[in-house]
């Protein structure tokens, strides 16, 4: 296998594609004039074999057309489902991951270029994200859950869906006595909490501690986050076993995560009360669909099986 060139300094959002090219291998840094603007974002670009493949990390706000046209493959963590831009035939889905603590590889890799095409404050910005991120481990496999929830998410301003679906699970969490339930809203800094008030939970958790909290539950909630992003959460809670209560993505994954396989599916809040019962009550089903999320994720998602993924696909 060539070197693989790594032509951009990407941002935290990039730290898990970066540790395992890194780790799977022969990697070096060399700064291409044609990707400066993608320093210190959500981008990470990389050559092999005359090839240039884009890994996009970002919301998807907006399409990058033009890196599109430079990239022989484009892989995103949001490949919307209805979005013809994100159809192209260049553009491939990403399994979920999510930002992980690599300050020594950060430091190591980029080296004294960090200060040639970075800003001071962005390198200690970007260092003090990095270092807040829980370094990368794979969790032990440890199903047997007390009945206890974390759940803890930011209000966003346009995504009113997003917010009703996470205040109904916190409503309900709330008011199943079976539950110890911790968490809430975040309350937002300009004070506009959308009548979200008995929602609002007043700690703002760090990283490694909604990490930490987020493995004790019995129960997690996936849904779509802003502009149908999915949440890194996702990765983090496949990684730690849990069992995880999706609503409906809005994006591709390579693979779909199966309804009472990886993953339980719902459309709506009046399946709650089904889904806990079923959950609280049989602890063989609970294993069984936190088990195999497990799985999933030890057989896609670790950083060395996504750059095996990555590298592959780019190839052929």
């Amino acid at each position: 296998m060539d070197t693989i060139y790594i032509l951009n300094i990407p941002n935290f959002y990039a730290s898990y594609y970066l540790y395992g090219l890194n780790k799977e291998f022969k990697v070096k840094f060399k700064m291409d004039d044609r990707f400066l603007k993608y320093n210190n974002r959500p981008f990470l670009i990389f050559s092999l074999n005359n090839k240039i493949a884009v890994i996009n990390n970002d919301d998807p706000v907006y399409f990058d057309q033009k890196l599109y046209d430079l990239s022989d493959a484009f892989f995103v963590t949001n490949k919307l489902l209805d979005n013809p831009s994100f159809q192209q035939e260049k553009v491939k889905p990403l399994f979920p991951h999510y930002p992980i603590n690599i300050v020594p590889l950060y430091l190591k890799f980029f080296n004294f270029s960090l200060f040639k095409y970075l800003k001071f404050k962005s390198i200690i910005k970007e260092l003090y994200i990095l270092k807040s991120r829980p370094v990368y481990k794979d969790y032990n496999l440890k199903i047997e859950k007390d009945n206890y929830i974390f759940f803890s998410s930011s209000i966003w301003k346009k995504e009113k869906e997003t917010n009703t679906i996470r205040a109904e699970f916190i409503r309900y969490c709330k008011a199943d006595e079976r539950i110890t339930f911790e968490g809430g809203f975040i309350p937002r800094s300009d004070g506009e909490n959308l009548n979200f008030s008995a929602e609002l939970n007043h700690i703002k958790y760090p990283p490694n501690t909604f990490s930490k909290l987020s493995k004790k539950s019995k129960i997690v909630l996936n849904n779509a986050a802003v502009w149908g992003a999915v949440s890194w959460r996702l990765a983090e809670y496949l990684n730690q076993s849990l069992f995880i209560l999706s609503f409906p993505f809005k994006i591709e994954l390579p693979l779909p995560l199966k309804h009472e396989e990886e993953i339980y599916s719902i459309n709506d809040k009046s399946e709650f009360k089904m889904l806990f019962d079923k959950v609280l009550n049989n602890p063989d089903y609970h294993k069984k669909i936190a088990k195999r999320g497990k799985d999933y994720f030890s057989k896609y998602c670790t950083p060395s099986a996504q750059a095996k993924y990555i590298v592959t696909t780019l190839l052929n």
